[in-house]
């Protein structure tokens, strides 16, 4: 280890040692612009690093040279490799002299904590590299010997991250390519920070109360500024939801206890990754302020507007708002160079315009291609073709196949909990929802980008894109998405809650194996049986002769999620469609004939959930006929989930069904019952002296039926949703019912996946398993075990005080 690499003292020749995002402060600091001091710790060391690891493995002893030749889609591989590689740079040992000589320039910022921010040198390996902000994690430590080389390490070995290995291989690039740095600087307690978003046809500007690492790992919805670049005006502006901040513990006692909190106290101490980084926990009163006032949101906007004369109308910064410096509270911590710029469409996709619509992000990522528009829903399309973006008022049931097809969906209808969205986000497909005229606007076979987080359209008039990114985009294989990544479950943290993950698509079924779950929560029988069904209801099925042919195509659907995931649980939730009241029971979602597909006015409830088993049960005992045939099969992982119970003599009914198929002769068989009908609040103690094993809260329904909002209906669900008094009081009562009554209560609605700041109330409240989507499992998993944390600590108070 030569140097320290001083941000005001880079130049140009640095950049490889230094990495892109130090090097862009580094301009930006030595032009005179507020930045955070700091110093790199080149990517050189890194490399002398791992020469030193004295492993008996091949696989590291040749780790400096090797391109580690994986097969990425062996997702168990994937992940032992990458545990093996990161288990032995933790266990190594960082050169004293090293550690020292950070230790001593660190020393003269005179602050207790720093941070360690990754900084690659990309930009000259391969144009299919993309912004890799999120691959890597920013490191927080104390400035002390031991934490800075325990930091270190950490650091470095994020770079050997199952996602961080999946990522280099899909964009081409061999680890000895890559030069990993690390930014080194000074952390100090914040009054808020962000990030601004600059482009030619608009800003936004995102913040929160505290330390941006609440942005960064998803634990808050920051407020958001749209700003008008020119004059500097505030088009409008909307309040996240921030529970929570996170700083610096101050009075943190040699033991590690605040005696001086109590435990209702709105701070919480939580030490995450041994470091003294903090959760506060906001007063309801600060969490309905917004985080800037008036005077720091115009100094941001200052800012951006003088770095524009520097860098251009293409960019993005992360800044932040000392409280230690009274002179000068705003300092940059990061500016992406435009080639990396999140809203710089123009360089990306040719020439785009600015957002041409906008609704609600269903489905988080970007993709582009050309749209599909359909204009009658009446009429189902005979084929979508591969790869488009889907166009349409809004998705029937029926149609949900061509979902495996598309690469993006935008709907003129829908909330984030109709079943397109649900779906969307199982298969990760970007999805913009809520988009009034969408139909209107969009022409058929015009290129676009949908950008599924910011829930924003755009027209790309160009036809000159990045291909490669493009076809990457494109591809409609329904895996896990890099973002968020397969998880190290080696490298996290235990919970005790249960972490379950919601399915009903085969093809999800491998990579989701692998995830730290600990089994199905919710196997949605309705979107897995379209995929066989060809068009058609199970009644008609049964009344064409094909009862056989349906039977074990239905039994053969249920034994791929049963084996794969076995011995871990697989709750099947029993159909759930609506159904008319003519005799031949059809459904309102799925026709069984042509010449009844409009006869019946669409309800948002009709005869649905147990109700319709009651009016018409030979679909219901053929679905229980093929629950058990997969226990025949020697399956005994399989649980039943009884949907939209209505009254207790519906369950009864059920329950009779159930043990005439033979369902109870196994004994680890568990019949659950959905508590989304608002009766269920006052007639729980019924539906369990009448056998429910458990009860799983549906929110999606529950929300609707509370609150009387369709839960299709995305700008009403904008202001009336799951963290509505009302609906967080019911889940809360349902929790304690469930304790009370001795049987367990999951939740496996679409709210903790949304609104994850939730977590922490369903923890503290006893609720016994959580179940979210694939690409919600990494951050519901870190969710609650912080929840749990804080439990434990506040215990901890207690008898202390005690």
């Amino acid at each position: 280890m030569d140097k320290l690499y001083w941000l005001d003292q880079i130049k140009l020749q640095d950049r490889a040692q230094v990495g892109d995002k130090a090097f862009h402060l580094s301009k930006i600091m030595q032009r005179g612009y507020p930045v955070v001091p700091g110093f790199v710790v080149s990517a050189e060391m890194l490399g002398q690093f791992l020469a030193t690891l004295n492993s008996t493995s091949a696989l590291v002893a040749d780790l400096p040279d090797s391109s580690l030749h994986l097969d990425v889609a062996n997702w168990r591989q994937l992940q032992q490799v990458a545990g093996r590689l990161r288990q032995e740079i933790i266990t190594g040992t960082v050169p004293p002299q090293w550690v020292n000589k950070i230790f001593v320039a660190a020393r003269e910022w005179q602050s207790g904590y720093l941070i360690l921010r990754p900084s690659l040198a990309l930009s000259a390996i391969t144009p299919g590299v993309g912004n890799t902000s999120g691959l890597l994690d920013a490191i927080f430590c104390r400035c002390e010997p031991e934490a800075i080389a325990s930091a270190l390490k950490r650091a470095w070995s994020q770079l050997f991250r199952a996602r961080s290995l999946l990522y280099w291989r899909r964009v081409g690039v061999n680890l000895q390519q890559i030069n990993l740095a690390l930014l080194v600087q000074p952390v100090e307690n914040a009054i808020a920070s962000g990030l601004l978003h600059a482009h030619s046809s608009g800003w936004t500007i995102e913040a929160t109360k505290g330390l941006g690492v609440a942005i960064s790992q998803g634990d808050v919805q920051p407020d958001v500024y749209y700003i008008q670049q020119e004059t500097g005006v505030v088009l409008e502006q909307h309040l996240g939801n921030k529970m929570l901040a996170y700083g610096l513990d101050r009075e943190l006692q040699p033991n590690g206890f605040d005696h001086t909190a109590t435990v209702d106290s709105p701070k919480l101490v939580v030490t995450a990754d041994n470091t003294d980084i903090v959760t506060y926990i906001l007063e309801e009163a600060q969490q309905k302020q917004y985080a800037l006032s008036e005077e720091y949101l115009q100094q941001v906007i200052t800012l951006g507007n003088q770095l524009v004369s520097e860098i251009g109308n293409n960019f993005t910064i992360k800044w932040t708002i000392s409280e230690n410096n009274p002179d000068t509270n705003l300092y940059l911590t990061q500016v992406s160079s435009p080639q990396s710029a999140i809203p710089n469409l123009q360089q990306q996709y040719g020439n785009a315009t600015p957002a041409m619509i906008k609704g609600l992000g269903a489905s988080g990522g970007r993709v582009t291609a050309r749209a599909t528009v359909i204009t009658d829903v009446h009429k189902k399309p005979e084929k979508i073709h591969k790869g488009v973006i889907l166009v349409a008022v809004n998705i029937p049931p029926d149609w949900l196949p061509f979902l495996q097809e598309v690469a993006g969906i935008i709907t003129v209808q829908g909330g984030l909990t109709s079943h397109a969205a649900i779906l969307a986000r199982e298969l990760g497909i970007p999805a913009v929802v809520s988009a009034l005229d969408a139909t209107v606007v969009i022409q058929n076979g015009e290129r676009l980008l949908v950008d599924g987080d910011r829930g924003e359209v755009y027209r790309i008039r160009g036809e000159k894109a990045a291909e490669e990114e493009t076809q990457e985009l494109n591809s409609p294989e329904p895996t896990i998405p890099p973002s968020p990544h397969p998880l190290v479950v080696s490298h996290l943290p235990i919970i005790s809650t249960q972490l379950l993950v919601n399915l009903s698509q085969p093809r999800l079924i491998e990579p989701a194996q692998s995830l730290p779950v600990d089994g199905v929560g919710l196997l949605r029988s309705e979107l897995m049986l379209l995929n066989i069904l060809e068009g058609q209801h199970p009644q008609s099925w049964l009344l064409g002769g094909r009862q056989a042919e349906l039977l074990e195509k239905w039994t053969e659907q249920i034994i791929l999620f049963a084996r794969a995931f076995a011995p871990r649980p697989v709750f099947y939730r029993s159909l759930d469609w609506r159904f008319a009241s003519s005799s031949a029971s059809l459904s309102h979602e799925l026709p069984s004939s042509s010449h009844h597909q409009h006869s019946v006015q669409h309800s948002p409830l009709g005869e649905r959930g147990t109700f319709s088993y009651v009016c018409n049960p030979a679909v219901f005992e053929l679905e229980l006929t093929a629950l058990a045939n997969v226990q025949k099969a020697g399956y005994s992982n399989i649980n039943l989930l009884l949907p939209f119970v209505r009254s207790v003599a519906e369950f009864s009914f059920c329950r009779t069904k159930v043990e005439q198929a033979g369902l109870t002769q196994v004994p680890q068989f568990q019949l659950w019952m959905m508590a989304e009908v608002p009766s269920v609040l006052f007639l729980l103690p019924e539906y369990v002296k009448a056998g429910v094993a458990g009860i799983s809260i549906g929110t999606n329904d529950l929300t609707q039926l509370l609150l009387g909002v369709d839960r299709e209906q995305g700008q009403i669900t904008r202001v009336l949703n799951e963290r509505h008094p009302a609906v967080m009081g019911a889940i809360a009562q349902l929790i304690q019912m469930a304790k009370t009554a001795g049987i367990p209560c999951s939740i496996c609605g679409q709210a903790p996946a949304i609104y994850p700041e939730i977590i922490d109330q369903l923890v503290e409240w006893g609720i016994t398993s959580i179940s979210v989507e694939p690409e919600a499992v990494d951050r519901t998993y870190r969710a609650i075990a912080r929840a749990e944390q804080r439990l434990i600590l506040a215990a901890a108070r207690k008898q202390l005080q005690d």
